[in-house]
């Protein structure tokens, strides 16, 4: 099992970073909160979740260690793969999704894309004791998420990307991102309105 790898950032497509780890490149996916830090050239520590499959082996990767717990919490779950567990990490931060779970907010997390209603029930009945413990502090609250910063030559074409991997489709993601831009030159801003206004 590869439980963390330590390294340099390659290349970044949104969703995946290809971290370069002594001469060789590992491809993994990221939720955004992850992924909105990273910079090519960055010497990062993603902790890491290795899906085997029959047909592959997928990483997953975070900055921070209470992503990783909460997203193998999430997978946990009957019906939640990978991709949404992603999805909900990327529209959710770590104490946002354990106040809502707390709180019964299904209304919240029908909003992330591919969450319906009964997958949000059974979310909120299957996590409840398991956030509980949590949400006494055992998870830190994310502090550098409004540091994050994308890079790429497009700051339209790395949101609607990021988007997309979330689950939008094109259109969607286009529409979303001409709506949220504004005055925004950094992805980064352009996804948190999106996001934002998806959840009003």
């Amino acid at each position: 099992m590869i439980g963390c790898l330590i390294g340099e950032v390659f290349a970044l497509e949104a969703p995946t970073v290809l971290l370069n780890v002594n001469g060789v490149g590992y491809e993994i996916d990221t939720p955004l909160s992850t992924f909105c830090q990273l910079q090519k050239g960055q010497k990062v520590t993603l902790w890491t979740h290795l899906a085997v499959r029959e047909d592959a082996q997928l990483l997953y990767g975070f900055l921070h260690q209470q992503e990783k717990i909460i997203f193998r919490t999430l997978l946990k779950v009957n019906g939640v793969g990978p991709k949404m567990a992603l999805g909900i990490l990327s529209t959710l931060s770590v104490d946002m999704l354990i106040h809502t779970v707390e709180h019964e907010d299904i209304n919240t997390l029908i909003k992330v894309p591919g969450v319906g209603k009964k997958t949000a029930e059974r979310l909120m009945i299957e996590l409840r004791d398991r956030f509980k413990a949590m949400s006494t502090g055992s998870v830190p609250s994310n502090s550098t998420t409004e540091q994050i910063q994308f890079t790429g030559n497009s700051a339209v074409a790395e949101a609607e990307a990021a988007l997309q991997s979330l689950g939008y489709k094109p259109l969607e993601a286009q529409k979303l991102v001409s709506a949220a831009k504004g005055d925004f030159t950094e992805a980064s801003d352009i996804i948190r309105a999106a996001l934002k206004s998806m959840n009003k």
